[in-house]
């Protein structure tokens, strides 16, 4: 369904020098400087699966999005979305993508919600049964009986959001973009939103990329997943293939008493293993896998240390190592 080789997406941006002189001199002599986005990136997605795509801010996501969505034109590479050319703007190709952007309307703020669903059926050429048949499916999947007469600036955050997605899904698209859809919502509208993504998925096939900074989002939606960093794909795998990345190394957790005096540390060999976080009530250490037992048997022999946990990293450790990466490349 999604095909991208090679992309590459620059930009012009200007620059001038900071204070009242360099604002009049770039009046008449403007200096610019090419940024690079993304480069060379490559990857497909099928349908039937939401792929997770991750990175840090500014690392090239929300760009390769807007790509795939026609929205900009790539510089230099392919693109190609259910066979067609996404900067074309194909009226075929539009009726078939959808695209949820976290801090970006699509419903009008003065009409109700559901008039603004109306709005979207002329705009996408729906019939009325069909668009009937979709718009009462999506009220229920989302909850929205309560809300869609109201308008959309009298809804909260998470009443919007799962009325924004509503809207976008209404023509039933085969591909979803998604970047960042649960930014800023409580963990209610979170899960409701994560629920409802994979069940639309189940009913569709649609073929949906998802950015989140909500690791959340990711673990409950996507077994797939790329990572992004100064634009270049750093990785392209499955969530367990990175937390394998970490398999070298166990996380202890110790609950205290008291934190533990220098003399406690140095018995447990501070050369090998590293302090993530040391408060008077815990004290947690990556260790390296074949010293974490013996790591625990130390700490276990300490007065203040009142319970203690082991397993792996988690997955943040493994995704800064990837992000690194691409900061390295760039």
């Amino acid at each position: 369904m999604i095909v991208v080789e090679d992309l590459l997406r620059q930009f012009d941006v200007t620059v001038r020098e900071p204070g009242l002189r360099g604002a009049l001199r770039s009046i008449v002599h403007r200096e610019h400087r090419t940024v690079t986005a993304v480069e060379d990136v490559s990857f497909t997605a099928g349908g039937g699966q939401v792929l997770g795509f991750l990175g840090p801010n500014g690392a090239g996501k929300t760009t390769t999005l807007k790509c795939l969505a026609g929205l900009l034109t790539p510089t230099s590479g392919r693109v190609e979305v259910l066979g067609h050319e996404p900067s074309r703007r194909d009226p075929e190709l539009l009726r078939r993508i959808g695209f949820v952007m976290g801090q970006r309307w699509q419903l009008h703020i003065d009409l109700p919600v559901w008039e603004s669903f109306d709005l979207h059926r002329v705009t996408y050429g729906l019939g009325r049964a069909e668009f009937e048949t979709s718009r009462d499916e999506l009220i229920e999947m989302l909850g929205l009986d309560a809300i869609v007469m109201q308008q959309a600036r009298k809804l909260s955050l998470g009443q919007r959001m799962r009325c924004e997605f509503a809207a976008a899904l209404l023509h039933r698209p085969s591909v979803v973009l998604l970047d960042e859809p649960t930014l800023g919502l409580d963990f209610e509208a979170q899960v409701q939103i994560r629920e409802f993504v994979a069940d639309y998925v189940a009913r569709t096939g649609a073929c949906v990329l998802l950015t989140s900074h909500y690791l959340a989002d990711i673990e409950a939606l996507c077994q797939d997943v790329m990572t992004i960093s100064g634009g270049r794909l750093t990785f392209r795998g499955s969530l367990r293939e990175i937390q394998a990345m970490s398999s070298n190394a166990k996380q202890v957790r110790a609950q205290l008493l008291a934190p533990l005096s220098e003399r406690e540390l140095a018995t447990i060999g501070l050369d090998e293993v590293t302090i993530v976080e040391h408060t008077p009530t815990e004290l947690v250490l990556t260790v390296p896998r074949g010293r974490a037992g013996r790591v625990v048997g130390l700490l276990e022999q300490v007065e203040t240390v009142t319970d203690l946990k082991m397993g792996d990293p988690p997955l943040e450790e493994a995704l800064t190592q990837l992000y690194r990466r691409g900061e390295e490349v760039s």
